[in-house]
């Protein structure tokens, strides 16, 4: 005995037919927007606060995620800014300081648009920020600073890269700090337009 399909059988499957139709087409334009993305999102991270945010960055922009690492990791003991003579107290005292960085180069060739991320230190980039900064050419870039903190605002950091780097075409940076992925969105799209 063969089944009889109503209309109503027919309807449903052809909506879930389409409903699979349609999310297979979003998932290839996403797949083709992040191969089209020429966004780079490099970030230095002490303690993995920085890099949940570059990952949410990247996530959001389809960009490129690049950890930049010091040669030498940081430990607890480098990170005490109570302690005067701890290795980021020390670094941060030094403008000429540029820890060594270790890891594969990074083709900037492949990007318009450089998302540089880093915790505040001593209102400032950490100076392996600075060394990352110097090792790739950021010539006719659009870079973008973000960045984490307990209670620093990130104007303070941007202020010293711009003087540091004044022939990099920055934008304004922001603290992502429990930023909603709503409002990380709004701050994309208004870089993305410059302003």
């Amino acid at each position: 005995m063969s089944k009889v399909h109503t209309i109503n059988d027919m309807d449903m499957r052809t909506v879930k037919v389409l409903l699979t139709l349609m999310v297979i087409f979003a998932m290839n334009i996403n797949a083709q927007n992040r191969q089209d993305s020429r966004v780079l999102v490099a970030y230095f991270s002490a303690t993995g606060t920085t890099a949940k945010a570059a990952e949410r960055l990247a996530h959001i922009t389809g960009g490129a995620l690049y950890e930049i690492r010091p040669e030498t990791a940081y430990t607890s003991a480098d990170l005490d800014w109570h302690d005067s003579s701890s290795r980021s107290s020390v670094e941060m005292k030094d403008p000429a300081a540029r820890p060594a960085i270790t890891g594969g180069r990074v083709d900037m060739a492949l990007y318009d648009t450089v998302y540089i991320g880093y915790p505040i230190w001593w209102d400032a980039a950490p100076r392996v920020v600075n060394t990352f900064i110097e090792s790739v050419s950021l010539e006719g870039k659009t870079v973008i600073p973000f960045a984490t903190s307990g209670g620093s605002s990130i104007n303070g950091s941007v202020s010293a890269l711009r003087r540091s780097y004044p022939n990099i075409r920055w934008q304004d940076g922001r603290l992502l700090n429990g930023m909603s992925e709503k409002a990380i969105r709004a701050w994309v799209e208004k870089s993305a337009d410059g302003k």
